[in-house]
């Protein structure tokens, strides 16, 4: 029944092309799946991974013509992404070669870290991961295997109340309260929760900020955050503990690439608790992944209507 760290987060584009070159070519992570929204089989849905794949790795994006987000509270206001700390001096050369919004190398929580926007306004934080950290380089990234982002971690959230929301983190979803800090950008104070073995793959971080406006969800924000467990007893085991502790939620949803259920804690923000298995390999080879569209058994008859609608991303 534990929590193991973060599973995947999806984020909106509204720009797939342009999404895919980003992720790809600037980031240099791996494009693991080419699907559709299983509820909106308009959109595509493009994760991106580490070499393997792997849970933890994944960083995901709906497909949607919406305007740009209004940055405010309730909501998931910046993703970390995990990399060696003697990187970061070639990631800020990186980025801003590229025109993009850059920070200054700092030690924010005890690791170094380097904050950039991509091209749509999506707010992240490269951060000093574990030096222990198992990664899974992808041979074909024009990122030099060394410099290779290795994950997901620490995720932040925006809450204007701290109470309710870490009464579900620790009392519902068992996390631990580790420690607090300042926030960087003057409005608040962050809360550091951690799941399972801890460190920056496996911590939620709540930035308690009631001076902010409400945000509006759009492009260069993020949908959902999605937390590890090993596989469909454990998400059976969730579903009942949440109707158990009356935390009102989707239920069971099976998404092929993994099992899932869906709640908000009470800040506004979807959360989802999502099992490793069976993983991306479940419908094409490891060595091919996301190069043709994949879709899940019960959508393939749809096939060609669904094909008619996307637009090329190359």
């Amino acid at each position: 029944m534990e929590l193991t760290g973060i599973h995947h987060l999806t984020a909106i584009t509204a720009d797939a092309p342009g999404n895919k070159r980003f992720y790809t070519d600037t980031l240099g992570l791996r494009l693991v799946k080419k699907t559709v929204n299983q509820d909106d089989t308009s959109a595509y849905h493009l994760f991106y991974a580490d070499g393997l794949a792997r849970p933890g790795t994944d960083l995901t994006f709906f497909d949607w013509p919406a305007a740009r987000e209004r940055r405010g509270t309730h909501s998931i206001s910046r993703t970390g992404l995990r990399v060696a700390g003697d990187s970061l001096d070639y990631w800020a050369g990186r980025l801003r070669d590229r025109g993009l919004a850059v920070g200054q190398i700092a030690t924010l929580d005890s690791r170094a870290s380097l904050d950039f926007e991509d091209p749509e306004g999506q707010r992240f934080r490269l951060t000093e991961d574990a030096p222990d950290a198992v990664t899974a380089p992808w041979e074909k990234s024009p990122v030099p295997a060394a410099q290779q982002i290795h994950g997901l971690g620490p995720i932040t959230i925006s809450v204007p109340e701290l109470a309710p929301t870490e009464a579900v983190l620790t009392q519902v979803m068992g996390m631990r309260k580790v420690r607090d800090h300042a926030s960087p950008d003057g409005h608040g104070t962050v809360h550091v929760y951690e799941m399972g073995r801890g460190g920056p793959a496996a911590e939620l971080h709540v930035a308690v900020q009631p001076d902010l406006p409400r945000a509006r969800q759009g492009a260069g924000g993020v949908h959902h955050v999605a937390f590890r467990v090993p596989d469909k007893p454990a998400i059976h085991a969730w579903a009942a503990r949440l109707a158990e502790m009356r935390v009102p939620s989707s239920g069971e949803v099976e998404r092929y690439y993994f099992r899932s259920l869906y709640f908000r804690e009470p800040g506004g923000n979807l959360f989802e608790i999502a099992s490793d298995e069976p993983g991306f390999a479940v419908d094409e080879p490891l060595e091919s992944l996301g190069q043709s569209l994949s879709l899940p058994p019960f959508l393939e008859g749809q096939r060609a209507q669904i094909e008619a609608r996307l637009k090329p991303l190359d």
